[in-house]
């Protein structure tokens, strides 16, 4: 969207921030985090069905279908009494427990101390907490999981001698005589980026001892070492250069009880069970060609006709609604970016430039210059606004390799891009509208949990005082009008304005970034775009940058997880699969499959093996309906439908299942 909210980002990226996030984020609000018993007893369900007879197409397989689902059934038992286990767990955070963000920031220094202890020449350099636990990096041979085992024992014997943290004050001096007395070059370098007099030192009893402001726990017996465990061992560049040193961060979660551990590590093994990663490859989604290189997107047919189907009913709500869509180039000369500002807040995410004819050509990492250049190609005049125009626009942006991620960490992607351009008068009743709008797309999406904030004015500000706080005021007026509860970011607003950000929460809880809301007083300045009013005289008008769905990359690897691949029958790629029991019945399932397509229903045929097994491949590959087709139904010119989701609907005409497909489709309801 705008360069402001990205230099915000990179800030915090920082190696020195405490509150550095890894590529893959699993956000834990303070509430019940166990896997939702909805979830699980939807699995549980699906496998229990998997292998009951249908019919008379279905008789003669029974047998091993029910051996099938016996096997099912202790499974059942053995993954209901776990998940009853964890179901009452509540996970607190940094922010709800003062306790745990020490315990937390204490790990990263036993963990420290139990390196250095196990490999003398191993260096450190910083050891923060962070969303589920702490990490520390260290300059030193590559480690593996078997030295994450010996690491750990050692942190526990640490633990186990009880030794008090203890904090103390020395100046600038001092400090650096310790650390060369040390050999410590990272520290010498953190110190030098320390401007706070005197410098504070965290000792861990007297052995061991950082550079740290705390806080700590009282003394490592205050840690329950049950509820520590090191996670994973990760390359990191010091400062994230990757012209720097190549360091070994070992990641590490913490708990304040053994309990939360478990249910934690009950929270992964689901997470990792929907890895959009996974999903994509075993469902055939998508893929990351490294022939191509990194963090560039290949859509294949199934995921591409997702997004097909998202983009349809983007465009469709949007003209609804009054936008214009618009369709804009993917490089410009290299001019636009320096008018835009690009060129000096955002070069480091920008691609190479490209010499054209003399002339330099760059790759769009943003939208907003192109629909202002569509809004100059007249002049406008204040009878025309509000003026709505969107585009699925994609942009370039240039990530180190070490933090691409999936879908959601990519070097390119397509924004669901919008720029309003209105009158004062008219911000609270715009904002209030993409609020409506924002509400409608994601409820269509399955997600109605929010976490909503509004960022007031930074200290450094474009515009005068009176836009800032009419453009505030509309914003939390909107949201007011809205009905939703949020909360205030005093100062957390970039420079050019006030915005509104919406995360969405997922069927695990897991908050996800995604749209967004930017009154901009900085764009329209730089362009000098203008519109004549009501006395003729030239004015300037505000300008809204929004998202809905931020970027559909990243939103297709939400709903993968979301969803964990089993996508609601109107999104799915594959509705419906068409099965005979023999190649005898081929012929027909062509004829049914062929009709099914004519009414705008994605159906396929499959064939070739036994009908467990194809039933079982249609379950695995997540396909909501398999019309499943013998003797019978050839016969009676029928098919018998099962639902991944309801079990056995028994048997029905073409016509009837076409016609509960497509009511379903267009309701967006189930079948």
């Amino acid at each position: 969207m705008l360069i402001l909210h990205r230099m915000a980002m990179a800030a915090s990226n920082s190696l020195l921030s405490t509150q550095l996030l890894r590529p893959s984020v699993s956000h834990f609000p303070n509430r019940l985090v166990s896997i939702p018993t909805c979830c699980l007893h939807a699995n549980i369900k699906k496998k229990k069905m998997m292998h009951t007879t249908a019919s008379s197409a279905i008789a003669t397989e029974s047998s091993e279908s029910a051996t099938l689902s016996q096997d099912d059934n202790v499974k059942t038992r053995k993954t209901t009494t776990q998940n009853e286990k964890t179901d009452k767990i509540v996970l607190p955070t940094n922010e709800s427990s003062e306790k745990l963000l020490r315990v937390r920031h204490t790990c990263a220094h036993v963990m420290a101390m139990a390196v250095q202890k196990l490999y003398p020449d191993a260096k450190v350099t910083i050891g923060p907490w962070i969303e589920n636990g702490f990490y520390y990096d260290f300059d030193m041979e590559p480690l593996t999981d078997k030295d994450l085992k010996r690491i750990k024992k050692e942190m526990d014997r640490i633990i186990s001698r009880n030794l008090p943290l203890v904090r103390e004050e020395v100046t600038r001096d001092e400090a650096q005589r310790r650390i060369e007395a040390i050999k410590e070059p990272y520290k010498m370098e953190i110190l030098e980026n320390i401007k706070e007099d005197p410098i504070t030192i965290y000792h861990i009893g007297n052995e061991w001892w950082d550079l740290c402001a705390g806080p700590h726990v009282e003394s490592t017996g205050n840690i329950n070492k049950k509820a520590v465990e090191l996670e994973s061992v990760a390359g990191a560049y010091w400062r994230g250069d990757e012209k720097k040193p190549m360091l070994q961060r070992i990641y590490g979660t913490a708990w304040e009880e053994e309990d939360q551990l478990k249910a934690y590590i009950h929270f992964k093994e689901e997470a990792k069970r929907r890895d959009h990663r996974r999903l994509g490859q075993d469902l055939d989604l998508f893929s990351i060609q490294e022939e191509a290189g990194g963090g560039l997107v290949f859509w294949h047919p199934k995921g591409a006709i997702v997004r097909h189907i998202i983009e349809d009913s983007w465009k469709k709500i949007h003209i609804e609604r009054g936008y214009d869509l618009l369709y804009t180039p993917h490089v410009a000369r290299a001019d636009l970016w320096k008018i835009s500002g690009h060129l000096d807040f955002y070069r480091e995410n920008m691609y190479d430039q490209m010499n054209i004819e003399d002339e330099l050509y760059q790759l769009r990492p943003m939208n907003c210059p192109y629909h202002i250049l569509v809004y100059k190609r007249k002049l406008n005049s204040y009878r025309d606004f509000p003026i709505r125009v969107a585009e699925l626009g994609t942009v370039y942006r240039y990530e180190l390799s070490g933090s691409l991620h999936g879908l959601f960490r990519v070097r390119g992607f397509t924004q669901d891009d919008a720029h309003i351009f209105c009158l004062e008068d008219q911000i609270k009743d715009e904002i209030r509208g993409v609020l409506d709008l924002t509400e409608e797309i994601l409820l269509q999406f399955g997600f109605s949990n929010y976490v909503v904030n509004l960022s007031t004015r930074p200290e450094k500000a474009v515009g005068g005082d009176d836009i800032w706080e009419k453009a505030t005021s509309a914003l939390r007026d909107a949201l007011d009008d809205k009905g939703w509860s949020y909360e205030i970011d005093e100062g957390g607003g970039a420079f050019y304005g006030p915005k509104i950000d919406l995360k969405i929460e997922d069927a695990l809880g897991r908050k996800w970034q995604c749209s967004t809301i930017q009154v901009d007083f900085n764009l329209p300045q730089r362009f000098d775009i203008t519109y004549v009013d009501s006395n003729s005289e030239k004015k300037r008008p505000i300008m809204i940058h929004r998202a809905v769905l931020g970027s559909l990359e990243r939103f297709f690897g939400v709903l993968i997880e979301h969803y964990a691949g089993d996508f609601p029958l109107w999104l799915s790629p594959i509705q419906a699969r068409v099965l005979p029991v023999t190649d005898t019945q081929l012929q027909y399932c062509n004829e049914v499959t062929k009709q099914l397509k004519a009414n705008g229903i994605r159906a396929e045929v499959c064939h070739g093996e036994r009908l467990p097994k194809l039933i079982r491949n249609g379950e695995k590959q997540r396909i909501p309906l398999m019309a499943v087709v013998g003797p019978k139904e050839v016969e009676m010119q029928t098919v018998t439908v099962r639902s991944r989701f309801g079990g056995e609907l028994g048997t029905m005409t073409i016509d009837d299942f076409t016609s509960r497909i497509k009511s379903a489709t267009e309701n967006r309801s189930s079948f």
